[in-house]
């Protein structure tokens, strides 16, 4: 059966969430949502971002699709409770972005990290024997101390990523370069703060955010409804709503085990308290 009456997604306004430690898993999300939003001409977005950041390509890539696609749609960033490192700079995808007073964010940087289990190892008369192409093949292996030049090459890595991070928050908030670089320290600040930085243009709810978003697009802020792209949920979860809340907590917990197992001795811009 045909249904008669599709929705008007022209007179609605689309809603993205962001949560949790950005990833593949997460940029697949988004990206397809923000292709469906594109195919059904939404006229604005509201971006909802409670993020500690994340892996820096999928942050990239991320961005850059919310930059393409402001071109033909309103776009407005909402920061929750944290919005630090990679959740910044995917917020520069937005034409605009707000911020609670109390709303973490910053933490603008890279951060890479690797585990050196060589003492452990020795204790327990382990030891590995490797034969590799180039002196730096295995660089950050765990059982071993780095040499003085693959900390050299580490850094020029950080250093080129923290470059970008910067480049693009000088870039989205029309800032200059040292400006940004005087406060991209890796330093964490308020939503208050960020508006005096210039980070955030107002400072509001989520609610406030989708005011606006109506405002820019010539909707009713009012009237307006709001069509939320959800996020998957596990087919247990859909059968027996009660289970979800019971292993919430153990599957966030896995989850970021799972993030810190995978993006071991890979550059982050990942907020870590």
């Amino acid at each position: 059966m045909v249904w008669p009456f599709k929705p008007n997604f022209r007179k609605q306004i689309a809603r993205i969430e962001i949560t949790g430690a950005i990833a593949g898993a997460t940029r697949k999300r988004v990206l397809e949502a923000l292709k469906t939003l594109e195919e059904r001409k939404f006229p604005a977005l509201l971006l909802r971002i409670d993020s500690p950041g994340g892996t820096v390509g999928d942050s990239q890539e991320i961005y850059s699709a919310l930059k393409r696609l402001r071109e033909k749609v309103k776009i407005v960033a909402s920061f929750g409770n944290i919005s630090a490192s990679g959740g910044v700079y995917v917020g520069m995808g937005a034409q605009h972005v707000m911020a609670n007073p109390g709303t973490i964010t910053g933490s603008i940087g890279v951060i890479l990290r690797g585990n050196n289990l060589e003492r452990l190892l020795q204790k327990v008369g382990v030891s590995f024997k490797v034969i590799k192409s180039g002196p730096y093949k295995d660089i950050l292996a765990f059982d071993r101390e780095l040499t003085e030049p693959e900390q050299s090459i580490l850094q020029e890595l950080i250093d080129t990523s923290y470059q970008q991070f910067v480049q693009t928050v000088a870039d989205a908030r029309s800032l200059a370069v040292e400006t940004v670089r005087s406060f991209a320290d890796g330093r964490i600040f308020t939503g208050q703060q960020a508006l005096e930085l210039g980070i955030v243009d107002r400072l509001g709810t989520e609610e406030d955010a989708r005011r606006w978003a109506a405002e820019l697009a010539g909707l009713d802020p009012e009237k307006t409804p709001v069509y939320t792209f959800e996020e998957p949920k596990p087919l247990l979860s859909r059968i027996l709503p009660g289970s979800r809340q019971a292993s919430s907590g153990l599957g966030a917990g896995l989850g970021w085990v799972e993030f810190e197992v995978s993006t071991s001795g890979l550059p982050l811009w990942l907020y870590r308290p």
